[in-house]
């Protein structure tokens, strides 16, 4: 039921107040003035919904991301029903002195965001009004929806108070025999420290309210998710350095603290979405959640970070970081630190010496790392190989050089004639410069092993990375791979299964594949199948179910996700003509295309002569897919690693061709 605030003639404020106490008894079409709107009502506003107890916005019946800070004053400008609240106010109500110095930067940065979110245009604003030099008032007009609902209804209705009397029981009542005016002041009373309660209430911060009612926002805090640090440049192609930060916040939490770090991929998806933070948190199954915002200008950087408790949504810390743009490189690393030691989680390995890194080296890296994680190998090269031209000691970007040859190379990019040598010269260099960088250790680790096929030298530097950083997912990932391809499935399927409890976001396929390759195909299946029905449009899911299909010989089911797989990454024009293959060959059509397109593709560029042996075995065709396995042997092809893991090549296993290839690679064929 609704009840409309109008701003008009007033009745007195002890009047408005109680009266405002106990909605139930209000009639549907009573006209009421708030002066105020208390705590724990839920309001409206244009197209949005404003939930003032639980701090939380929806426009349309969709949720708004809303930072805490914005958040809370919206909070406090809303209550305030059309007043002016001062500059002053804002900064002694949001912020506590030895949180945040700089109060000014905070209000405009505060404003500014909350008027994004509300698509409010300052010069012409409907919700948000700038009264020069005072402050601010909220100017829409408001209804509320569901106002709190107290236990004390309102004069008209209070039943006689009953009055403790030191006499008997058989005396007469002592509320009976008081005055009747007596006992309406005694009502007055009651109602006004109500009201006076609420008002306090609403004047706290959050964590001060959390205090005062005993809350205990301060529970061990084992797991953190970072959210990705809004940008507020006001430039769009600041986005790199928001995401850059954002990556080495959740690198340094990892090394400095003994937390749980959710991965980037993990949170990733939740870039600028305007969720509520709790159910992030949940979905993510994290304790706490670190947010906030960068802006990089004039030459200055401005960092707002603050952690919010997950169960309560309490904050458990804040800090304000302006440095000059030369200092940039230190925050993430100053403001893991902080958190560390705010949550008692501080890690006990050794941190490594600190590095000077050059502002423009550190810059090209963070643009290497933003192409990168957008799959663009040869742009990352280039970026890196700024950074190091800037900066010749930078290991971690001579660590991201070596990466991106090796993944350029897996997807068909570069030839590895070229860049099996500029990827191990990057890798060494990046482990001679830094030996506590487990991104050098990975890169060597993954040169060694499936690029040289010096499985046990491999084998150790993926470890020593792992020993430097529990959390370096990707290095967990490829261990679980090398111990499948080292003959070893069953301990692959236990390391891939803690590379997943680590990040469950990232590499959905991982698990089932890893099942796959240990020809445990029914729970393959079911794991891939259960994913699937929470993202059915994840491509490498569908890829990996075509082929957990095809091992178990259902061909119909098999056709059916390869098709899938098609039309995540194909163009509409190529799943026009795949569709046609399949309608008359089932996926047996649609694999003799898909070949047919790579060998024509392999006349001009690269192709991984490793793919097309796989398609050639999913067609049966015994000597294509020995000839093509021979041809990546001879060039070093870096898919070649799964090749006793793959059950596509089962039928050939027996041959000499094929045993030859795998003995050559120092590895045995499956018993």
């Amino acid at each position: 039921m609704k009840r409309e605030v109008k701003l008009g003639k007033a009745p007195s404020p002890l009047e408005s107040h109680v009266c405002v106490l106990h909605w139930a008894n209000t009639s549907p079409v009573q006209r009421v003035h708030l002066p105020s709107v208390l705590p724990g009502s839920i309001v409206q506003f244009g197209d949005f919904e404003l939930d003032c107890g639980r701090f939380e916005l929806l426009r349309s019946g969709q949720f708004v991301r809303v930072e805490r800070k914005p958040m809370e004053l919206l909070v406090l400008l809303v209550a305030r029903g059309g007043a002016i609240v001062t500059r002053a106010e804002i900064a002694e109500r949001l912020w506590s002195s030895e949180v945040f110095v700089d109060t000014e930067h905070g209000i405009n940065t505060a404003v500014r965001k909350l008027r994004y979110v509300l698509r409010d245009d300052p010069d012409r604003p409907r919700f948000i009004q700038t009264v020069t030099g005072m402050g601010y008032r909220f100017v829409e007009h408001i209804t509320v929806i569901e106002p709190p609902v107290l236990a004390e209804p309102c004069p008209a209705e209070q039943p006689p108070i009953a009055i403790p009397n030191p006499e008997p029981a058989t005396t007469e009542s002592a509320a009976q025999s008081l005055p009747k005016k007596f006992l309406a002041v005694q009502i007055g009373v009651a109602a006004l420290i109500a009201l006076i309660t609420a008002f306090i209430l609403l004047s706290m911060s959050p964590h001060k309210v959390a205090s005062l009612l005993h809350r205990d926002i301060n529970r061990p805090i084992a797991s953190l998710a970072v959210i990705p640090l809004d940008n507020l440049s006001g430039d769009p192609n600041q986005e790199y350095f928001a995401d850059g930060m954002t990556d080495e916040l959740i690198t340094m939490l990892a090394k400095n603290s003994t937390l749980r770090i959710t991965s980037r991929t993990s949170v990733m998806q939740y870039k600028g979405a305007r969720r509520p933070l709790r159910e992030i948190a949940r979905k993510l199954n994290v304790d706490a959640i670190l947010e906030g915002s960068i802006s990089r200008t004039n030459g200055m950087v401005h960092m707002n970070l603050q952690l919010i408790g997950a169960d309560a949504d309490a904050h458990l810390w804040a800090d304000r970081y302006d440095r000059s743009a030369e200092d940039a490189v230190t925050l993430p690393n100053e403001a893991t630190r902080a958190i560390a030691e705010r949550l008692h989680s501080v890690s006990a390995v050794p941190a490594a010496p600190a590095r000077t890194i050059r502002p423009d080296a550190h810059d090209a890296y963070l643009r290497g790392q933003y192409v990168w994680y957008a799959g663009q190998n040869r742009a990352a090269i280039r970026e890196f190989d700024q950074a190091i031209a800037f900066q010749p000691d930078y290991a971690a970007a001579w660590a991201g050089v070596a990466d991106s040859y090796l993944v350029g190379t897996a997807n068909s990019e570069i030839d590895p004639v070229e860049a099996l040598p500029k990827e191990e010269a990057a890798a060494e260099k990046a482990l001679e410069l830094d030996p506590l960088l487990p991104e050098a250790h990975l890169a060597m680790g993954e040169f060694l092993a499936i690029s040289r096929w010096e499985w046990e030298r491999g084998d150790q530097e993926i470890l020593r990375a792992i020993e430097l950083n529990p959390q370096f997912t990707q290095a967990v990932h490829f261990q679980a791979m090398l111990l499948a391809t080292m003959n070893r499935p069953l301990e692959g399927v236990a390391m891939q299964k803690r590379a997943s409890a680590i990040d469950p976001i990232a590499r959905p396929w991982a698990l089932p594949r890893a099942f796959l390759w240990a020809r445990d195909y029914d729970a393959a299946l079911n794991d891939a199948l259960t994913k699937a029905k929470a993202d059915p449009n994840i491509d490498g899911l569908n890829l990996v179910l075509y082929r957990i299909y095809r091992a178990r010989g259902n061909q119909k089911e098999a056709g059916i996700y390869l098709m899938k797989f098609l039309k995540l990454t194909r163009d509409e024009r190529a799943i026009a003509a795949f569709e046609r293959a399949f309608e008359r060959s089932g996926y047996r059509g649609v694999a003799k295309m898909e070949l047919e397109e790579s060998e024509r593709d392999a006349r001009v560029r690269y192709v991984s002569p490793f793919n097309q042996a796989t398609l050639s075995g999913e067609l049966g065709d015994r000597d294509k897919a020995l000839t093509y396995l021979e041809q990546a042997f001879r060039i070093h092809d870096v898919n070649l690693y799964s090749v006793t893991c793959d059950p596509e090549f089962d039928f050939i296993q027996g041959e000499p061709r094929f045993q030859a290839i795998v003995k050559a690679m120092g590895l045995e064929t499956r018993k």
